[in-house]
């Protein structure tokens, strides 16, 4: 159904007049005639008949407005729901707890008049494929797999390096430790059970364990980050590594120590992804904030595989 011919229908039914709808559109009464006939042939019934004072609409007329009006109201928001500015911005993050999330609600409580969806994705190959297809606007990600370069149509920029540190229970050899060199870590068990080989940040870590000889256990099922803190809080044999920005909370009697990792520092770089061609205004505008509120990529003392997305 051609949804002018409904709209004409609509304005003509409301003006009661041929011409006076002509005028309200913008087109020639022979316009509006032809568009009548054309939707009248369409449905098989008469909608108007032609009165002293203009047009009425017969009974399929009547039956027809309400329903019409309705159509219009669907079609704007139809058209609402993709153009830039109307709908909201989408946004992935990898968890809610991480550094790139801190980014996200810091953008929020800089920008609150602009609407945010977000969401989660698994791994920066699902990222990508939702950026290429308009899903999200943009992603937030550590790093670009090693020998998977970015396709030539998504932009990336570096927002974010998050020092990691080590976190310790109570009985723990290093726990009293104000800091730590990545050389004291050698020989010392970590455990990150939720680390799952070909993703991003797989990479990243196995790329860590061979530039340091460190020993990184990713053995057993995944049950999140309470089963992960009552671990390490219990076992004095076992740490783990988490960056500096992530947001837990664990009980008190847990007695767990964040202790910062130095000489090098490894570092998770974030980096926000882009289809270069998205036209929707806040994705601008979240990149001027991330340029002003982050800064300090690649600093002295710090450490990232070479294969990174590049600032």
């Amino acid at each position: 159904m051609d949804l002018e011919a409904v709209r004409t229908f609509v304005a003509v039914a409301e003006s009661g007049q041929f011409q006076k709808a002509a005028a309200d559109l913008s087109i020639t009464q022979q316009a509006v005639s032809k568009r009548m006939a054309t939707l009248e042939r369409d449905l098989g019934v008469r909608l108007f008949t032609r009165a002293p004072r203009g047009a009425e609409l017969t009974i399929d007329g009547q039956a027809f407005l309400p329903h019409a009006r309705e159509l219009l109201r669907v079609a704007e928001r139809a058209v609402a729901s993709v153009r830039p500015g109307s709908r909201s911005l989408r946004v992935d993050v990898i968890n809610s707890r991480g550094g790139a999330s801190g980014l996200i609600r810091g953008f929020h409580r800089a920008h609150p008049e602009i609407d945010l969806d977000v969401v989660m994705l698994f791994d920066i190959e699902t990222a990508v494929t939702a950026i290429r297809s308009g899903a999200i606007d943009a992603s937030f990600r550590a790093v670009a797999a090693p020998g998977r370069p970015l396709p030539e149509e998504i932009e990336s920029v570096r927002v974010l390096d998050e020092p990691l540190q080590l976190l310790t229970g109570p009985a723990h050899a290093l726990a009293g430790a104000r800091s730590v060199t990545v050389a004291e870590l050698v020989g010392h068990r970590i455990w990150m059970s939720g680390i799952v080989p070909g993703t991003e940040w797989g990479a990243y870590y196995d790329d860590l364990v061979a530039e340091f000889g460190l020993t990184i256990e990713a053995t057993g099922p995944d049950f999140g980050s309470d089963a992960l803190l009552d671990t390490i809080a219990d076992t004095p044999a076992l740490a783990t590594l988490m960056g500096e920005h992530t947001r837990l909370i664990w009980p008190a009697d847990h007695g767990l120590r964040r202790i910062p990792v130095t000489d090098p520092t490894p570092v998770y770089p974030h980096s926000l992804l882009w289809h270069r061609d998205n036209p929707h205004p806040a994705l601008a505008t979240l990149r001027a904030h991330l340029a002003a509120a982050t800064a300090g990529h690649d600093a002295a003392g710090t450490w990232t595989p070479d294969w990174v997305i590049p600032r």
